[in-house]
């Protein structure tokens, strides 16, 4: 007679410290877990609730302008640093993980239009309405020590910034809480018209002004080395492309969106929508795809390569879109509105997965996504900057092993189960303001009642004589090489 022993060594299950976990044996075969579906499905949906549980967005406001903030810049080479740039010609440094001004670089008489920093991180390029192109060095920031600077309270450390080129004049001024520089141009270029738009090369020593026209400026030079023209309208916005530094995209008042190359004489390609565009952002991953922010409330996403038709139309807000971001990744986008509202979308998504608002925050003039794709900035005509996380339940802090696996694990469930409409319908619900839901209410109304009419002007048409133009091409007038 045969009788079958289960045997296991007290190797297998025996901890080698008192700290250690206990091992626990799963047998996974399928017959023997019958609920493990309906395990997963509750599992999946307490993970959504918990999401919004845990959603704070909201970080902190950076409070120091003393106007409304048209422009920001991020550098490359410091991941806590950013530029801001307001309406009454004050430009700011700030340090993202202490929230404070370090530097200052006063000089322009008008609003500052654009900011921008050069490929090496070492210049900031800014424009403004007084007709001005400024060169300013950037601060290398170096760690201190605060134990003089603290408080009672807490002890913090301060970064003190100090000047890369000797030639850059400067003069600190330091608090208790704060040690704040205020700078010299390096630089100063004055030409006939106001800028309202600055971009550098992503890897070149050239950077675009826009205004009257497009100027391709060298840093070394008082005068711009090429200059565009296509039209007489003002350009407002002006993008190097990420992955081929000589191509360049902009938008002007006539409601155009031209694309131009360095190593042409003349302008390539151009197409003319039906109102204008604020403001255009490259896709770093993608760099033949660009996106598009809109007056008309939407954002457009177009491949270089046939401008006829976008790729792609977000759709959420309620008025017209100011300010457009990607993600380092590719795969997002941030976008600021007139409405008061800072939307998150995905790069291929119709609608929005996020949107974060403030009693206090007005109109969003520009937004930026930290260089790490963790953090949101926001600049409003409240004069504040606004610091918020990309993920809205996102854990800050260090973050152990073991949650950082059940974080991954649950979000794996969630997305295997976001079709079924309870966890579909808490994953999309967000709260909205009282204006900004009743607006979009009303234009979904008027969407529809479009739709409809156009629907019943076919239905009683000839055959044939009302063609259906798809949402995608509908906004494009015509485009022109």
């Amino acid at each position: 007679m045969k009788v079958k022993v289960i045997s296991r060594s007290t190797d297998e299950f025996t901890r080698e410290r008192s700290q250690d976990l206990q091992r626990v044996f799963r047998n996974f075969d399928p017959s023997l877990r019958t609920q493990e579906k309906a395990t997963e499905y509750v599992r999946a949906l307490n993970a959504a609730k918990l999401d919004k549980i845990f959603a704070r967005p909201f970080i902190g406001a950076m409070d120091g302008h003393r106007d409304s903030i048209k422009c920001m810049a991020k550098n490359p080479n410091y991941l806590k640093g950013i530029f801001s740039g307001s309406d009454d010609g004050d430009i700011r440094l700030w340090d993202i993980a202490s929230r404070r001004t370090v530097s200052q670089f006063p000089g322009h008489q008008g609003a500052v239009q654009g900011l921008t920093v050069s490929t090496d991180g070492g210049i900031v390029v800014s424009c403004g309405s007084d007709c001005t192109v400024r060169l300013w060095n950037v601060p290398d920031a170096t760690l201190a020590d605060s134990d003089n600077l603290s408080d009672n309270s807490a002890k913090a450390c301060l970064f003190i910034y100090s000047c890369i080129s000797a030639k850059n004049k400067f003069h600190c001024y330091r608090s208790k809480q704060t040690t704040t520089c205020i700078f010299q141009p390096l630089a100063v270029y004055v030409w006939k018209n106001a800028f309202r738009a600055v971009d550098h090369q992503w890897d070149g020593d050239l950077f675009a002004t826009a205004g009257a026209q497009v100027d391709i400026w060298n840093h070394n030079r008082s005068q711009p080395v090429n200059t565009f023209d296509w039209g007489t309208d003002t350009t407002i916005s002006v993008r190097f492309n990420p992955g081929e530094p000589n191509v360049l995209a902009t938008s002007a008042n006539d409601r155009s969106i031209t694309l131009y190359d360095l190593r042409m004489s003349s302008p390539a390609r151009k197409v003319i929508m039906r109102t204008k565009t604020n403001s255009i952002a490259w896709n770093p991953m993608e760099p033949m795809n660009f996106t598009t922010a809109n007056e008309d409330c939407n954002c457009y996403s177009y491949d270089a390569r046939k401008l006829d038709e976008a790729k792609c139309v977000h759709k959420d807000h309620v008025s017209a879109v100011m300010d457009i971001d990607f993600s380092p990744t590719g795969r997002e986008f941030v976008t600021g509105s007139y409405d008061r509202t800072v939307r998150i979308f995905q790069y291929n998504g119709g609608h929005s997965r996020e949107v974060y608002h403030t009693k206090r925050m007005q109109r969003v003039f520009c937004v930026k996504y930290s260089c790490d794709a963790s953090y949101v900035i926001s600049g409003s005509d409240d004069t504040n900057l606004r610091l918020w996380k990309a993920k809205a339940s996102e854990q800050l802090g260090v973050v152990l092993p073991r949650e950082k696996k059940k974080h991954e694990y649950l979000e794996a469930v969630k997305n295997r189960y976001k079709h079924l409409p309870e966890v579909k319908r808490i994953v999309r619900h967000r709260h909205l303001p009282k204006p900004i839901y009743k607006a979009a209410n009303l234009r979904r109304t008027m969407i529809e009642a479009e739709r409809r009419k156009e629907q019943r002007r076919k239905a009683h048409s000839a055959p044939g004589s009302i063609v259906t133009v798809s949402v995608r091409k509908r906004r494009i007038i015509k485009e022109v090489e």
